[in-house]
């Protein structure tokens, strides 16, 4: 059985789920279906630890795709904030936020950035 060619994985609370897609594009539409789903689920409570952190400052879930690759695999993804913001970055070890401004949506900015590695 052939391995995927994009692996997408959704890290929810202590949730974590993983996908395997040969397409790109239909891993996208995955993530944003599930991305949009999670923000459904409404925010989450303001924590009062050290300090408080407002949903605004977590980060209720993270969904990332990555690609094959030998020493530097393609990764890009989307954070899903508490006060229901994408925020998309792209990089695994070293995260690197993504201006989504010149594009329709943030998950076109992810599929942007996974297709200019893809070459």
């Amino acid at each position: 059985m052939a391995r995927p060619r994009w692996k997408l994985t959704v890290r929810a609370g202590a949730k974590v789920d993983h996908d395997g897609f040969d397409d790109l594009g239909a891993a996208v539409a995955t993530m944003r279906e599930r991305a949009l789903q999670i923000r459904a689920e409404g925010p989450p409570k303001t924590a009062n630890l050290l300090r408080t952190f407002k949903p605004a400052d977590q980060v209720t879930a993270r969904l990332e795709l990555s690609g094959r690759g030998l020493l530097h695999k393609p990764v890009a993804g989307v954070d899903v904030r508490g006060d229901g913001t994408f925020v998309p970055y792209r990089g695994g070890l070293r995260r690197e936020e993504l201006d989504p401004s010149g594009h329709d949506t943030p998950f076109d900015l992810v599929r942007e950035t996974l297709e200019g590695t893809d070459r």
